[in-house]
């Protein structure tokens, strides 16, 4: 035989050196769950290893994910039953749970880039990211409301804003606010292709944030559609998208490739609470190493095409030695 692709996996230098796909700490994202109080770490059930944590809490998380070479955090609130309405005003509230949480954190650990979500579902009494009338979402008079959330969190502090609500023209509407308000340098990370999925359950679960009728549907992508985000893509890249999110990613690698292939804009993609939870409940129970698993399962996101992921095992992996270098 002339060709023997084994001689070029023979040893460990040899495969390092040729290794095609590679991940850096940098490249991480680290969700964060917040909530009221101090000194409060509440674990998740549904999310082995993952708590709600008081700002206090998050700051020491923060400043232990920032010494392992990770730079983002994307901040997620618990919000309290009593200060959730049907127009969600408390996302308003300049100062609530997250506009503080990111004051602290800016002012303790100011390396960190900081992403925050813009949806109403942790506000709403209704549980779903778009404001509700008759048990319909609207669409447009959602709009402005996205629009200020997304300026009160620039206020704050957060570099990032990121709209995972998938209403229609959400991404316009609030580069015109941040323009306007002279935001210029606060980047909008669009959740471009963010599937109605089953494996959002736990992060539901952390944040009590599940509809209390219907479902996403009508908003979310239908999960057997793959050309659709191609759509989805041009429209928030047209309105003034930084950066793309394809949600959740192990299960959605081919629309990973399809964004990359089809445009220059940074894509982000994020595995979500389901997918975390699975490897995690998996290796407490002995049937999978989880260092290899999330190892794997990141580079797989990487090798898709994904130029930073979100992932509750953000800081497992930075201590990963190997191809996490």
């Amino acid at each position: 035989m002339i060709e023997r692709p084994r001689r070029l996996r023979a040893s460990a230098s040899i495969r390092e050196m040729l290794c095609e796909t590679r991940l850096h700490p940098s490249q991480l994202v680290l969700p964060i769950f917040i909530t009221e109080g101090r000194d409060v770490r509440d674990p998740i059930t549904s999310m082995p290893g993952v708590s709600r944590l008081s700002i206090d809490r998050a700051v020491d998380e923060a400043k232990r994910a920032r010494d392992l070479g990770i730079r983002g955090l994307a901040l997620f609130p618990k919000i309290e039953e009593a200060r959730k309405t049907s127009d969600a005003r408390e996302a308003l509230n300049p100062q609530g749970l997250v506009p503080r949480a990111l004051a602290e954190l800016k002012a303790k650990v100011p390396e960190m880039y900081l992403i925050t979500d813009v949806a109403l579902d942790p506000y709403s009494s209704d549980g779903h990211d778009g404001l509700v009338r008759d048990g319909r979402i609207l669409n447009d008079e959602t709009l402005p409301v996205l629009a200020e959330m997304a300026l009160v969190q620039a206020r704050a502090g957060a570099d990032c804003v990121a709209p995972s609500d998938m209403m229609d023209g959400r991404v316009a509407a609030i580069r015109s606010s941040l323009e306007s308000a002279k935001f210029h340098d606060v980047a909008i990370l669009a959740y471009t292709a963010k599937y109605a999925s089953c494996f959002y359950g736990p992060f539901r679960d952390a944040l009590d944030s599940a509809p209390r009728a219907g479902d996403k549907k009508t908003y979310q992508m239908d999960f057997a559609n793959r050309r659709e985000a191609l759509r989805e893509a041009r429209l928030d890249v047209a309105e003034g998208a930084d950066i793309m999110m394809v949600k959740p990613a192990g299960a959605y690698l081919d629309v990973i490739a399809d964004l990359r292939r089809e445009f220059d804009v940074p894509i982000a993609a994020y595995q979500v609470s389901g997918e975390y939870a699975m490897i995690a409940a998996a290796a407490e129970r002995g049937w999978v190493d989880a260092d290899a698993a999330y190892l794997e399962s990141a580079l797989a996101i990487r090798r898709a095409g994904a130029d930073m992921i979100f992932t509750y095992a953000a800081c497992q992996l930075a201590h990963l030695s190997g191809r996490v270098n």
